[in-house]
């Protein structure tokens, strides 16, 4: 589970990163990273829209993309906001194959 420091929590802040942040395109996401370097916490926000499928399939995808970012967190850069963008086959893959696909994009755009 992230920390409130760790969340975005405004639809300014998902806006911004996703307008003017790098973008890095996977098999079952988009990966935005944007912020300020060195200016506070890590910051990660998820979309999940309802083309993932139902409730559950989306509360799904989004606890597994917590987690993954969780776990991602030591090598993230300080004052990075990073928003995750699942797309509908991110329902049905493996928990392995959502993390390689995230935490390479993270390697990519937003490594410490």
């Amino acid at each position: 589970m992230l920390a409130k420091p760790n969340r975005l929590t405004r639809g300014s802040d998902y806006k911004a990163t996703v307008r003017r942040g790098s973008r890095c395109a996977g098999t079952h996401t988009v990966t935005y990273v944007g912020g300020v370097p060195d200016e506070g916490p890590a910051r990660f926000g998820f979309i999940v829209s309802r083309q993932v499928g139902s409730a559950v399939t989306r509360n799904t995808v989004r606890r597994r993309l917590k987690a993954v970012c969780a776990e991602a967190l030591p090598h993230v850069r300080g004052g990075a906001s990073v928003v995750i963008r699942a797309l509908p086959s991110a329902a049905t893959v493996d928990y392995a194959d959502l993390r390689a696909d995230v935490v390479r994009c993270l390697q990519r755009k937003a490594a410490a």
